[in-house]
């Protein structure tokens, strides 16, 4: 199985450097832009069924690409981005001022969070894998398009890789890009990492 990970396109608050997870923002003039590259770029590849975060910049994207294909966008939660509850909206200079110690962890990648009336990095990851379970119900030679968000697949990424979770930080996922995971019984081969070329 092919699991294509793209990444919504841009969004007006993502020069802001704020944390931005269950808050439902559209795309920019921009991200329409990359979302209609990434369509022409992905024209050509066979795509047996989309998956999306049902967050707009997420849909916008995924119905973007799916335009022309026989192929409806299905919504699914588990793929929406990590709930930051109370620091939604906030940028880290705020967060340190507010939460000190959610900040110190967040700035060191420790996996070791939780925010305040929001999700746990734990319980996120937890959520998150819980979509791979849907993946059986689908043949071993489709090819499946998934459209979320940047923590969201570096999730997975770790997991199909079997890289311990405290790692996800570590990939670098850029609005819009592409990133493409071969699935087999004997592993995962990580074919397509943060592709933006279409972007160029």
């Amino acid at each position: 199985m092919k699991l294509i990970l793209v990444r919504h396109g841009e969004t007006e608050t993502d020069n802001c450097r704020r944390y931005w997870g269950h808050s439902d923002i559209g795309l920019s003039d921009s991200g329409h832009a990359q979302a209609n590259s990434l369509r022409e770029y992905l024209s050509a590849v066979r795509i047996d069924a989309i998956y999306s975060s049902p967050l707009k910049r997420c849909m916008e994207t995924a119905e973007t690409i799916a335009y022309g294909r026989p192929l409806s966008v299905n919504k699914n939660n588990d793929l929406k981005e990590i709930d930051f509850g109370r620091v939604e909206g906030l940028t880290y200079d705020d967060v340190l001022e507010r939460y000190p110690d959610i900040a110190q962890k967040w700035a060191e990648g420790s996996f070791d969070v939780h925010f305040p009336d929001g999700e746990g990095m734990n319980h996120f990851a937890q959520r998150v894998v819980k979509f791979v379970k849907m993946l059986s119900k689908h043949r071993e030679d489709e090819t499946l398009l998934l459209v979320g968000h940047g923590g969201v697949f570096r999730i997975l990424i770790c997991h199909f890789l079997g890289i311990d979770y405290k790692h996800w930080w570590q990939f670098t996922l850029g609005v819009g890009s592409v990133t493409v995971l071969d699935i087999y019984p004997e592993g995962s081969i990580l074919e397509k990492l943060n592709d933006k070329s279409h972007l160029s």
